[in-house]
């Protein structure tokens, strides 16, 4: 498969950055002391794994990838979207520490999976190659799916914030706007 400079170069990066994931993710599963955050990790591994196998094959193969990347599905835990049932817990980031606590692994974690995201957008939005921008389509909904699962963990522990917007932001700010008139264009359904 032949491949743009652009492509190539983000692919490199991008499976950069899975081997820093995925390195994390060993180092996580070794230190994690809560058994519903480990259990989220070792379901998430696999899905890494082959997002980085999948970009070796890009890169090293002239016929493109196997297979293509399963995308996890979203999981919902959280039933109110707008507060959490649980305070937000103050951190203090510790400069000497031997390991990393499960508030810690999860908002590296956390934070890793926001950052790939990210990356896998603005580099499908740049892909060339069909192939390659519906893989890093997937990647990036992956990234997406896991962030949440985290990110639900997170709130119900107390380490994220979660609250509604104030009921007079709300108003004032669906005030501001108008819905278009879609007359004779074609419809959406």
């Amino acid at each position: 498969m032949q491949l743009a400079s652009h492509e190539v170069n983000d692919l490199r990066e991008l499976t950069t950055s899975c081997v820093n994931s995925i390195t994390n993710m060993a180092l996580f599963l070794n230190s994690v002391q809560d058994n519903e955050l480990k259990s989220l990790i070792q379901k998430h591994l696999p899905y890494h794994i082959k997002d980085y196998n999948t970009k070796v094959e890009y890169l090293s193969r002239t016929s493109g990838a196997k297979t293509g990347l399963p995308i996890p599905p979203i999981t919902n835990i959280i039933q109110n979207y707008t507060n959490s049932e649980t305070n937000t817990l103050p951190v203090t980031p510790r400069t000497d520490l031997q390991e990393l606590n499960d508030r810690e692994i999860a908002t590296s974690y956390l934070l890793t999976l926001k950052r790939a995201g990210r990356e896998y957008a603005w580099a499908a939005m740049e892909a060339s190659n069909p192939e390659i921008r519906m893989f890093l389509e997937d990647a990036f909904k992956m990234s997406s799916h896991h962030a949440y699962d985290i990110w639900q963990w997170m709130v119900q522990k107390g380490y994220y914030p979660l609250e509604a917007a104030p009921a007079e932001t709300m108003e004032k700010l669906g005030n501001m706007y108008n819905t278009v008139e879609q007359g004779n264009l074609e419809t959406i359904h």
